[in-house]
């Protein structure tokens, strides 16, 4: 990934945050990081690093205890693993 395209990324605070409590919807947060690494053309490793910033309260509880087990997978095994926790709890 060129260094001017890495300087055009959207900041963290820009990016979706998901808390997986009250009116959520985790699949337009999956849409959103799907639109995000695609435009910027981001590796896994890039988009995944960032989780523990974009989980809050409880999905962030959850994505720690996921991470321990589990530590660092893909983009696609995450939207697996979010997809099966909250298409379950909704």
């Amino acid at each position: 990934m060129g260094q001017a395209l890495l300087k055009e990324v959207p900041k963290l605070k820009e990016w979706p945050h998901f808390s997986g409590e009250g009116e959520y919807d985790h699949m337009e947060f999956i849409r959103c990081i799907d639109m995000i690494k695609e435009h910027f053309e981001l590796p896994d490793r890039l988009v995944t690093a960032r989780f523990n910033t974009l989980f809050t309260k409880s999905a962030h509880r959850w994505y720690i205890k996921l991470r321990q087990a589990h530590k660092h997978q893909s983009w696609t095994w995450w939207k697996t693993q979010i997809i099966n926790k909250w298409a379950n709890d909704a």
